[in-house]
Formats: structure tokens, sequence, C-alpha cells
């Protein structure tokens, strides 16, 4: 009792459904007038939130600072947490409730962490008194599996807080701790001055003896409240999801079975044969042969092992070990498919339309919705047909959230296999802390359009932004339909180009400059004044690529090499004779020179004779001279790993080429071979399964067998041929 008013302080723990339970009994019992709950006091306006039908649980207060939102905390509620179900039942009994814990604006200037308050742990050491080895555990026998009977209203709650009062009387508590219960008796003696006359707590347990009794005088609380650092804290309720429950929140706790938990509150009566039932469930919708007869031994075998471990219902323990043995039959693999389908479960709350929230989240929310984009905790792949409005829409949001940092969607491989550009595959997850991304993303605009331009425009405008990055940004904003931000992206390129006179960086950017000309051309967009500067980097390459490539070590010359084969393919998209011609005369600069990497003029040799430049007897000539004396073994082996390194297509077809190659390596010294065999066996390991398949007939064979194999592979040509004119009725 304090000044007339009687004070019940119920410890729970957070998240904990026999908690739950035992509250909704003792508040019903009590019938309290105002109702205090653990949380951040400055979050009392968003409590009328919670009468909402459309708030669905699980969700979280989210509170973040207005000038800085990446420092951020969650309040997380689940549909078994004491404090929702708390919160519920003022709100349903028209009783007064409000948080009492310190404001989010005094935890988030603190600079810490708020779920660092719980450093100690005493619930820990009674878990340990009671023989237990895990306080989960014990929590989960003697709290959350306690019957009706056992939780006599707020009878158990005075045995643990005079539990935690013994505990803590060894325990030195935390300054920021200290600060928090100062907190929660200041707003407890507001309530009594105010008139309330049934107060109840609801509270972390290690709390609970801390606001128990006399309150004793408010001077030194004040005392230690008194200059505590704020910030401008801004706070709202966001959707929340099972998985993030297993996470430390805003006041220290986090569980690893959140959805045995929500089993646990949901089904209280029959709750083992109830939760192997939905076991069986879940694998008969993965096409397993799981029969009731599974489920009633799952069901014993749970039993007998909480009656030989001297438990009075079995606890989650006993059902994975029952699930192991009897559903499972000792697969683990499908043991843990059924640990995260159901032991973690996956479940995404929901709150109000009409709960405050950025322009930017609502601009995204009303965008989703229109391109019917549903956030789900589960990932799902979408693939998009760019040839369709919707899916072209659809896709330039995503990438328009990819520029923001807001991944609610990530590239992903597609199942459909294609080479055309109008199919694109995301995979979608939505993670409630993007809201946090979402709140951050905010200071570049009110719409997703307008903060992606901004960001964009940001970026290319930042000192040190190198022009492969100021070229990459330009492509994403094409894929995004960026349109207002391309001229000031085309300016940067041609001024972060100008400035630029690093060979190989110029090289890194052509490739997706090319790409994006082609992009631009594709889909309407005026990049007229990008051609002139992609010209312009493509005259520095040639010019600057020959000096470049004197005297690299092995590393760098692999680098070069593949910065030389992207520049080579985007030349051969751009079709652009001119350009080509440019870039092929380097080319032919480069692969006769002996001061250069073998495995560059091997490479350019190739390229060369790919596209005709070389016909078949120069190539063989450069072969032999390669491979010739006069070069060590080392040496060779680099250049033939440029020559054919990539595909084997070519000594499958050329065998001439394939012979000299033979001949080289069959006339290697032992010691040679030893040197030269990790680069052989890097180059042919990257040929295709066939390919490999082929050489190696075709060496084991010898000539003979190559040119029957020849004479075999035209005469089916021929008959390919003719049953193709057949088919289609032409001459053959």
């Amino acid at each position: 009792m304090s000044d007339g008013a009687e004070i019940r302080v119920f410890g729970i723990r957070h998240h904990g459904p026999g908690s739950a339970r035992a509250v909704l009994r003792a508040l019903a019992e009590f019938e309290p007038d105002t109702v205090l709950i653990e949380g951040p006091a400055d979050a009392d306006p968003f409590l009328a939130l919670a009468a909402s039908d459309e708030m669905q649980p699980p969700v979280a207060l989210l509170a973040y600072v207005r000038d800085e939102p990446a420092r951020a905390a969650f309040w997380p509620f689940a549909a078994f947490s004491p404090e929702w179900q708390a919160l519920r039942w003022a709100i349903l009994h028209d009783a007064d409730v409000r948080f009492c814990d310190l404001p989010a604006a005094i935890s988030l200037a603190a600079d810490r962490s708020p779920e660092s308050a719980e450093r100690t742990d005493p619930l820990a050491a009674l878990a340990s008194a009671a023989g237990y080895d895990d306080f989960e555990q014990w929590w989960d026998a003697v709290i959350e599996h306690a019957s009706a009977e056992e939780e006599s209203g707020a009878g158990a709650f005075d045995e643990i807080t005079a539990a935690m009062a013994a505990l803590r009387a060894d325990v030195e508590l935390d300054e920021h701790t200290a600060r928090r219960e100062a907190h929660m008796r200041q707003v407890l003696r507001t309530a009594v001055k105010a008139g309330a006359r049934n107060i109840a707590v609801v509270c972390g347990a290690m709390h609970a003896p801390a606001l128990s009794g006399p309150l004793g005088p408010a001077a030194p609380d004040a005392r230690v409240l008194r200059g505590l650092p704020k910030v401008k804290a801004a706070l709202t309720w966001v959707p929340w999801t099972h998985s993030r429950l297993s996470a430390a929140s805003g006041y220290g706790a986090g569980i690893t079975s959140p959805g045995w938990y929500d089993h646990l509150f949901r089904y209280p009566d029959d709750t083992t044969a109830r939760w192997f039932t939905r076991v069986a469930r879940v694998l008969r919708e993965e096409d397993l042969p799981v029969s009731s007869a599974h489920v009633i031994e799952a069901t014993r075998l749970a039993d007998t092992l909480a009656a030989l471990r001297g438990r009075a219902v079995p606890g989650l323990a006993e059902a994975v070990e029952a699930t192991r043995a009897v559903l499972c039959d000792g697969d683990e693999v499908l043991l843990d498919f059924v640990a995260r389908t159901l032991v973690i479960g996956e479940a995404l709350g929901a709150v109000p339309e009409d709960t405050p929230t950025v322009p930017l989240d609502a601009d995204l929310q009303a965008r989703s919705k229109s391109l019917r984009l549903k956030r789900a905790p589960i990932a799902k792949k979408l693939d998009l047909d760019l040839r369709k409005d919707l899916d072209l829409q659809r896709s330039r949001l995503l990438h328009k959230l990819s520029l923001l940092g807001i991944e609610w969607a990530l590239p992903a491989e597609s199942a459909v296999r294609s080479t055309g550009t109008f199919r694109e595959t995301w995979s979608l997850q939505w993670d409630p802390e993007l809201a946090v991304a979402i709140v951050e993303a905010s200071r570049w605009g009110t719409t997703v359009e307008a903060a992606a331009s901004a960001t964009v425009l940001d970026r290319a405008r930042t000192a040190g932004t190198t022009l492969g990055e100021v070229t990459d940004l330009l492509e994403q904003a094409l894929l995004a339909d960026l349109r207002d931000a391309v001229p000031q992206l085309v300016t940067a390129i041609d001024a972060a180009a100008a400035l630029d006179h690093d060979v190989l960086h110029l090289m890194s950017a052509l490739p997706s400059l090319i790409r994006t000309v082609r992009y631009g051309d594709v889909r309407g967009t005026d990049l007229s004044s990008l051609v002139h500067v992609a010209d312009a980097v493509l005259a520095r390459v040639c010019a600057g690529l020959p000096s470049a490539v004197t005297g690299l070590d092995t590393d760098a010359a692999d680098t070069v090499r593949n910065a030389v084969d992207e520049v080579h393919t985007a030349l051969a998209l751009r079709d652009d004779p001119g350009a080509t011609d440019r870039w092929l005369d380097t080319l032919a600069s480069v692969c006769d020179r002996d001061d250069v990497d073998g495995v560059l003029t091997g490479r350019t040799v190739r390229m060369l004779r790919d596209v005709g430049r070389l016909n078949e007897r120069a190539t063989a000539v450069r072969v032999a001279r390669a491979l010739s004396v006069g070069s060590t073994a080392a040496a060779k082996a680099r250049w033939i790993d440029g020559f054919v390194g990539g595909g084997g297509l070519l000594l499958v077809h050329d065998r001439d080429l394939l012979s000299l190659i033979d001949t080289w390596v069959s006339d290697l010294r032992s010691e040679e071979f030893v040197d030269v065999l990790p680069v052989l066996r890097r180059t042919f390991g990257s040929f295709a399964h066939g390919e490999r398949s082929l050489l190696g007939r075709a060496v084991r064979g010898g000539p003979e067998q190559h040119r029957t194999s020849a004479a075999l592979d035209a005469e089916r040509g021929r008959r390919a041929v003719a049953a193709s004119a057949l088919i289609l009725g032409v001459p053959a």
C-alpha cells in the first residue's frame, strides 16, 4: 500500500506464454484501475493504436533519433508476451495504461544499446539452484507449463519477487538499471498522486523487488534522474516477426523458440499432442509418410522422457527428441526443417494504416500496394517479364529501393533459362529492421523516386568517386528509370573520365558505359551525349593499353586479362565497326610482343583468331612459336592459359592445335611438368564437362580417330540437314 493505493507487481519473463496467462489471471483477480508496463514512457501516445483490430502481433515499438535514424531501438511484442496481454487487458477493461521505463529519448542518448541494461543474470543462478543447466529449461518447466491451479492469481508472482530479492542481494546492479528502476518508481508515484487506487505493474522479474513494498522518498530517485542527456526521438509501431524475437530487444530479452512459445500460449490444453499433430501436418505437406500412429507414438515418448526426468509435462527438449526419433526417423535435415518451420516459426505482424510513419514509408506502401508486392517474412522468388508493364514497374521500384539501401529484394538466379534482357529474378523477404533503413533513407526525399534520385546524385558528387563507380550509378539509375538524374550523371561521367588516367580504371568503366548506351537505346532514353564519352574512353584505352601491359606480374596480368575480356565482349554487343576495328588494332599490337605476360599475348591471339583477324595458319604459327624452345615451361603454360582458358571448343574443333599442345605436354620433363601442372589444371578445369570428355577421347585415340570422328560427325550433320529440310518443305 502507498497513500491508500494498493500496488501489485507482477514480475514476468519477457515473451513468456506462461507468464502471459498468469498475468491475465492476476489482472482479472486484482481488477486494477491503472496498469503500468515496462516500456519506453514516451511511447504512451501510441498505446491507443493497440486497440485496433488491424494491430496483429508480433509488432514492435520503434524509436529512433530524428537526426540520426540509424540510432534506433525496438521493443517487440508477441501475442504471448505478458506486456502485450496486459496492454490489451487494460484497453478492453477501460483501465488507465502507461509505460513506465526510461523514455527512449534518454536510452538513445546514452550512446549504448538499451538491451545492455540487463547484463547481470540472476535468473540463471535461480535455474542453477533448481538443478537446471539452462535457464530456458527451468522457466519452461516451472512457469511455462505450470497448471492453472499452481498459478493461483498473484501467488506465483509473490514467490518470484521473493526469489529475485534474495538473488539481488548479492548482485551489484549497473548504473543504467538503477536509473531505469528509479524512473519506474517515479511513474508509480505519479500514478498514486493522480488518484489511482489499484495499480498493477508488469515488468521483468529482476525489477520486481525494486518496485515492491513502500516506495520511500522521491528525492533520491530524482537525483539519479536529474540531468540525464536526451535526444529528439521519434516513435511508432512497426510489424515484427517471430524470428526477430530471438534477438535481444529494447528490454534485453530474446527467445530461441518463439514458434513453440506461441503454441504454448494458444493451446494450454493437450499441448504435446497438438504440437505433434502440427509437426505431422508440416511433414505431410512435404510428401513425407507420417501417420496418426506416428503422432501417438511421439506423444507417448515425450511423456515418458518427461517422467524419467521428473518433469510434470514435456518441454521443448522432450518434444524435439521425440520428433527426431519418431517423426523424422533420426534425420537431422528433417529435424532442422521442423525447427525452422515450427519451433522458430515465421509470422509477420501488422499495424493499422493510420500508424504514424515517415512520408517515404507511406509512399512505398502505396506503390507496393498498387504493384501487388506484399511484404512477407519468408523469401519468395519473383520472376519479372519486362515486356509487361506491371513487371517493368515492379523492376523499377525494386531498383530504386536497392539504390536507397532498402534491401527488401535482392537479385536472384532464375529458374527459367533465358538469354534475353527482358527477364529479371528477385528474391523478396521483408525484415522488420528495414523500417530503420526506410527512416534513414527518408532524409533524401518524401517519395521513393525523389529519394533515389537524390542519393544517386549525392554519391556521384562525393569526392573520390571513381569513373567506374559513377558509370555503375548511371546504369542503376536507368534500370530504376530515374530520368531526371541522367543528364547530371552523364556530366559527372564526362568529368571523371577526363581526370582518370589509369587504363585499368578506364577499361573497368567501359563495359558499363557501353551497356548503358545500349540500354538507353532499348528504353528510349536519350543518351546521345554519352556516346561521345564512351568513344573518348575507348580511344584512351587503345592509346594506353600497349604501354600498360609491360612488366606486369602474374596477378596484375590476370586482372588485365579479365578487363580485356569484358571490353571485348561489350564491344561485340555495341556493334560499332569503327570502335571494334580500333580495339582489334590495339590487340594486334600486343599479341606478338615478348615483354608481355603470356596470359595476355595468348588471349589476344585467341581473340584475333575468333574474329578472323588471324587465319588458322597464322594462329598455328603463333601457338608453335609460343611452345618452342626458348621459353620456360611456366611461361608456356601461361600462354596456353590465355589462349584456351575459359572454353575448350577451339581445341575440340581444331585438332592440329590440340596436337601441338599435346606434343608439348608429352615432351615436358618431369620437373617441368610438376611446375606447370597447377596452371594446366586451372586452364583445362575451366572447360565444360562435355568439352573435357571430347578432348580426352581425341587425345587417347590420336589423329586417325579424329579423322574418323570428323567423318562420322559430318555424316550426322548431313542427315540432320536433310531431316530439317523435309520438315520445312524446302529442298535439301
